[in-house]
């Protein structure tokens, strides 16, 4: 499992599949996205600003990541 610190608030789920390196550039991040590709906390996102804060998993391609302060 991942974990991307936030330097802020939030960060927005496409975003954090950049950040994480699960996708390559924010088109590929939206595609998946927008094919329920990505899970939050275990649901399905089709939202690519989702805004996710401290304690959010994300899931894809089955690689986690974890969001934390």
């Amino acid at each position: 499992m991942q974990t991307i610190k936030l330097r802020e608030d939030f960060i927005k789920l496409g975003q954090a599949l950049k950040a994480g390196g699960l996708v390559g550039s924010g088109v590929d991040a939206k595609l998946v996205i927008q094919d329920g590709l990505v899970k939050v906390n275990g649901k399905t996102e089709t939202q690519r600003g989702k805004k996710l804060y401290d304690g959010d998993v994300i899931e894809f391609n089955n690689e986690t990541i974890k969001i934390e302060k």
